[in-house]
């Protein structure tokens, strides 16, 4: 009691419904149809993607209130990362499922008529099926959800049955080349027995004449002995004689070693002289370098850090002490202040800005409008200029000639662009200054976390349209 349903009535255009509010239940009706459970979640997927798709072709006013915040979003991002906020929605408003219905319809008109008409082809894909059948709410769409319940839970037995086929397959193949393995070992084995039986016939042999030579030599050791005891007292008179050569040797080496100690002291007072001069002359070359170097502004290296960062494309930190923070983040003096910062590596949310100043435009006159503007911008400030954009966006590769001055970098498969600005912000070392520019606030957020100062994409097209 309480409860409001939602009744289907059929338009006049055939296979279209609209949801309208029947108000609460009345006593004695039948209670709406429900799940025994929760969605599988393959067909909530599908919804959900749905749902996302549709968000971003609404108008803001058409949008529920608490999906309106993620409208802005890149599709696969509000599928992925909305998609627990899009699910309840889904559930409980039934005009907003109405108009993602109405959507699913347009995509598989000759599924969703056959859904509302009870007679769902035999070949048909469960999950879309039971997907259209949860939009739809036809009489019955319960069964519809729970079949492809069903179904997804045999394919599933069904793949792991055929995994454990291919795994009893696989260890009978083991068994049997284990058993011929063992064949093998017991032929092996027998040879060598073989060959050891005919090794120790032969060991008896050598044995018996080895004895006879024993008896011999033990009658030879006995002359030897005695030979031996007038060797050993000939040997103990010339040991004494060599043990008072060592003892003579040794002490010409403790002197030996006391004038080579006196030596090495020497060198090292020697060494440490001729260092302190090196390095008073190393001091002085450097203090001139680096005169010479403010004097005609060269650049401290040719390779930066952020070349080392890889991305997509072949041919792609964290504000620290800068000037600037009694300015306005709207302010467009900020930027200017900003980049007259010495070695200021200044690193653009690609799209997050041309998204907010020229959405209109396809992606690739987009990316081409920013680069121009930033080589320009580049060439102005003499700042290090990195753009980064997401590689998802791309279709197929293109080829990308930025201005001198300018870094264009795309994110890797499975990257973000926000995960590769959070590497470029950590390649830089502690104490440069880094601008991040993004309106996205994670990318903001993280890259204050990192002390890099992050600018509005707003403050960066104003400066672009002044120039």
């Amino acid at each position: 009691m309480g409860r409001r349903r939602a009744r289907r009535i059929a338009g006049r255009e055939p296979g279209r419904s609209t949801i309208i509010d029947s108000g609460p239940e009345t006593p004695g009706a039948d209670p709406p149809e429900r799940l025994g459970g929760p969605l599988p979640e393959a067909v909530r997927q599908q919804v959900v993607e749905a749902a996302a798709e549709l968000i971003g072709t609404l108008p803001v006013d058409r949008i529920p209130p608490t999906l309106r915040p993620f409208a802005r979003w890149e599709r696969r991002k509000r599928a992925r990362h909305a998609g627990r906020h899009i699910a309840p929605v889904l559930e409980k408003d039934a005009e907003f499922r109405a108009k993602v219905a109405d959507r699913m319809r347009e995509t598989e008109p000759e599924l969703a008529a056959a859904v509302e008409a009870g007679t769902v082809p035999p070949i048909a894909d469960p999950v879309t099926v039971a997907a259209i059948a949860y939009l739809l709410r036809p009489p019955g769409w319960p069964r519809l959800v729970e079949a492809a319940r069903a179904e997804l839970e045999r394919s599933a037995d069904a793949a792991e049955g055929a995994a454990l086929e291919r795994r009893i397959a696989v260890l009978q193949q083991e068994l049997a080349a284990a058993r011929a393995a063992r064949t093998a070992e017991l032929d092996r084995l027998r040879a060598e027995l073989r060959h050891a039986k005919a090794e120790i016939s032969d060991l008896r042999r050598r044995l018996h004449e080895e004895r006879m030579g024993h008896k011999a030599a033990r009658e030879r050791a006995g002359e030897l002995a005695a030979e031996a005891e007038r060797e050993r007292a000939a040997a103990r008179e010339a040991s004494a004689a060599a043990d008072k050569e060592l003892r003579r040797l040794r002490a010409r080496l403790a002197e030996a070693e006391a004038a080579a100690e006196l030596a090495r002291r020497a060198a090292r007072e020697g060494r440490n002289v001729d260092d302190v001069r090196l390095r008073m002359l190393l001091d002085t070359l450097v203090d001139a370098a680096q005169g010479v170097r403010r004097e005609l502004a060269l650049p401290s290296m040719i390779d930066r850090p952020a070349d080392a960062v890889g991305s997509a494309d072949p041919h792609g930190p964290a504000h620290r002490a800068v000037p600037g923070r009694a300015l306005s983040d709207q302010d467009p003096r900020l930027l200017d202040r900003l980049l007259t910062l010495p070695q200021v590596h200044l690193i653009i949310d690609g799209y997050n800005v041309t998204k907010t100043g020229y959405g209109e435009l396809p992606l690739a006159d987009q990316r081409n409008r920013l680069v121009r503007a930033l080589g320009g911008l580049a060439a102005q400030t003499g700042a290090e200029v990195t753009c980064v954009f997401d590689g998802a966006e791309l279709e197929a590769p293109v080829p990308v000639n930025p201005p001198r001055g300018v870094r264009v970098r795309f994110s890797r498969p499975g990257q973000t662009a926000d995960e590769l600005i959070g590497e470029l912000v950590r390649a830089e070392p502690p104490g440069r200054p880094v601008v991040v520019v993004s309106s996205d606030r994670e990318v903001a957020d993280a890259a204050r976390r990192a002390e890099a100062r992050p600018a509005p994409s707003t403050l960066l097209l104003r400066r672009l349209g002044r120039a």
